[in-house]
């Protein structure tokens, strides 16, 4: 039987701001700790949503690609869905769901949203893949392309971090995306809701894995950066 109430993350957000963007992790093996998810690839490869236990990447060119199990992640989120029905929402922008969903459930643990319906006035962005030497995250978030649609019918995943946990995740929402026609999704810039169904998934455990065999993680020193700054600036 599947654990539903444990969210599992590969890797964190903070050590993607100096550039750490090795794939530590396969998708095969993400996969064995959930069928839902989101993440990006080695050297920030696109913008990763699993629906259903399907890896789709949007890479920087806009296509959605499934990829292989071979694929690796520097970060990542999965778990077993097991969605509750929370509520529906009409012409809704992002910030006015965010801030209804938290008045709905609590601020103080893990949890996700998944909205299928309607957008509008839709932005999402993907990164192209960098190699080695790797530039900073926020040198790289500069190379991101843009892609919008005035109206599309797709999934909303998205995952909330309470504030304290903020540097290991985003604290707050991450949102990422994938229309039902899987040509079009990516990491989730801003959005209208026009009509959707909102479901929530609350974790009461989380489960961090660290790179511990990846030398350049386990050698850097943080101590010279604003990471919470960093990460901000990057994910807006």
């Amino acid at each position: 039987m599947t654990n539903t109430n444990t969210l599992y993350q590969h890797g964190t957000l903070a050590l993607l701001v100096p550039g750490l963007l090795d794939g530590t992790i396969t998708m095969q093996d993400l996969l064995k700790h959930g069928d839902t998810g989101i993440g990006t690839g080695e050297g920030l490869d696109g913008e990763l949503i699993i629906l259903d236990g399907i890896p789709y990447q949007v890479d920087s060119d806009g296509n959605v690609n499934i990829v292989k199990d071979d694929f690796t992640l520097p970060f990542a989120n999965s778990h077993f869905a097991n969605y509750q029905s929370l509520t529906n929402v009409e012409n809704i922008s992002q910030k006015e769901l965010d801030k209804k969903i938290i008045s709905m459930t609590s601020s103080n643990t893990f949890f996700s949203i998944k909205v299928h319906g309607t957008f509008t006035n839709i932005k999402t962005r993907a990164v192209p893949k960098s190699h080695k030497p790797y530039a900073t995250l926020g040198k790289t978030a500069e190379d991101q392309s843009v892609f919008s649609k005035d109206s599309v019918e797709g999934t909303l995943l998205s995952y909330y971090a309470p504030q304290i946990f903020d540097g290991a995740a985003v604290g707050g929402f991450h949102h990422h995306f994938l229309s039902d026609k899987h040509d079009f999704g990516g990491h989730v810039l801003s959005f209208t809701v026009e009509s959707g169904k909102v479901e929530i998934q609350q974790f009461d455990t989380l489960e961090q894995h660290l790179p511990t065999k990846n030398t350049d993680y386990m050698n850097y020193d943080f101590s010279d950066w604003d990471i919470l700054g960093e990460i901000h600036k990057a994910e807006s």
